[in-house]
């Protein structure tokens, strides 16, 4: 009786585990097929514009590409969000790859019919750009539906690979199948969008029950969910800085390393030194979490990539650079898998399509004007000067999160599977204690 009780209970306990995260065929399946479209659209970010100066010769043009396909992306994204909680997310998703195969497959048949025109093409960056705005959040939320809580780092570590590995190979890809001819990376990147859109239609996920989807205060739900929140509030505020400062620095360094006599290619392969360190920091998600709190962890990496941006006064040249790159990219995938811990802890599912537009439109809504900035210094100071005085506004601008309570005493959400539903959205840092 008691070997037949004891045989039983060792079965029921392993029905409760979940099944390893290698062999979550649902899981596996939507991450290829994203890790495919990602890579489809790394290609095209280097394509397009080298496309659009094969076409027209003019550098304003190829910028007037991602111009219109970022301001596309931000002017929808808010209501990308509303979407995606109040749709059938794999339809959604379903839709929008289908759109963007179609918008990048008419390129290479507009060349083959020489009809390419640069209207054309930015028509195509905003269906790209749309496509981004609806299809984003839903992808973030498509892969972690399929996970079990107690696996979600060991997923989203493997999700940051898919973004640090696209990032990494896309430029080269790139410039490889655009020296083939100029229709063949536009075909590649539509092949890998279709695999996207298979996985999408194959892979069933679930979207929020109908009558919860409809609620939520509306489009600017997101925004009121992060403005009550002092945690979510802290630890945007922080990476926004570190974007607007990360894009207001690469002009800069690039100016510098040209100085120092680094050509194109060198310098390409120099900023390949954050993605390379993404790649080797999907390893280090878990140590760097269990080293420290959410709000500790944030502060260390923001006055690392301080410290780090000050590399190109430092002698070595380009290898000081990469070698800088590497470190503050490295710690890239902890902080990302850190927000989405906090935003997934914190947020209803109902709420969260909206709460991941908001929080992305956030945290990109400064890069125009760092890059912005970073021009109209150039054109009054050196290089160097420019890079000490972004720096030195960096550091000044971090010095209220350094002494942050919220983000000092923040601590890791809880495991248990029901603090999804039970956590209040607009709780402080406490409600992430165990």
């Amino acid at each position: 009786m008691n070997e037949h009780m004891t045989a039983e209970r060792e079965r029921e306990q392993r029905q409760e585990q979940p099944v390893p995260l290698r062999r979550n065929l649902r899981f596996q399946a939507l991450w290829i097929g994203q890790a495919s479209g990602t890579l489809g659209m790394m290609v095209g970010e280097t394509a397009f514009p080298l496309l659009v100066l094969a076409l027209t010769d003019s550098p304003s043009a190829a910028g007037a590409f991602g111009a219109v396909q970022m301001t596309v992306a931000l002017l929808l994204g808010v209501h990308g969000g509303v979407i995606a909680d109040r749709r059938d997310r794999r339809t959604v998703l379903i839709v929008t790859d289908a759109a963007r195969l179609t918008a990048l497959a008419s390129v290479p048949v507009a060349v083959w019919l020489d009809r390419l025109t640069l209207v054309h093409l930015l028509l195509v960056a905003a269906a790209v750009g749309a496509t981004v705005a609806y299809g984003g959040p839903i992808r973030l939320l498509a892969l972690r539906s399929v996970v079990p809580p107690e696996q979600m780092r060991q997923a989203l570590a493997q999700d940051e690979a898919r973004m640090s590995g696209a990032a990494l190979a896309g430029p080269p890809l790139a410039g490889f199948l655009f020296g083939l001819g100029h229709a063949v990376p536009f075909l590649g990147a539509a092949l890998t969008t279709g695999l996207s859109l298979t996985s999408a239609v194959v892979v069933r996920f679930p979207s929020p029950p109908a009558q919860e989807a409809k609620g939520g205060d509306g489009a600017l739900a997101g925004f009121r969910v992060i403005a009550a929140s002092p945690l979510l509030r802290a630890a945007l505020g922080v990476l926004f800085l570190i974007n607007l400062c990360g894009v207001a620095l690469l002009l800069p360094v690039i100016v510098m390393l040209r100085e120092q006599g680094t050509g194109s290619a060198g310098i390409g392969l120099t900023l390949a030194g954050e993605a390379v360190g993404a790649l080797a920091g999907t390893t280090l998600v878990a140590r760097l979490h269990r080293a420290a709190g959410p709000g500790v962890l944030l502060t260390v990496v923001a006055w690392v990539s301080a410290l780090a941006s000050l590399a190109p006064l430092l002698p070595g040249g380009a290898f000081t650079v990469f070698a800088a790159l590497f470190v503050v990219g490295a710690a890239t995938p902890a902080l990302r898998v850190m927000l989405d811990l906090l935003v997934f802890r914190q947020v209803p599912d109902e709420l969260r399509g909206r709460v991941i537009a908001a929080t992305v439109a956030l945290l990109t809504a400064g890069m125009p004007a760092g890059s912005f900035v970073s021009g109209l210094l150039l054109d009054r100071f050196s290089p160097a000067a420019t890079l000490v005085a972004v720096t030195a506004l960096f550091a000044v601008a971090l010095l209220p999160a350094t002494f942050s309570r919220t983000l000092r005493r923040a601590t890791w959400p809880a495991a248990d599977p029901a603090a999804d539903s039970a956590t209040d959205p607009a709780t402080d840092s406490a409600s992430t204690e165990h």
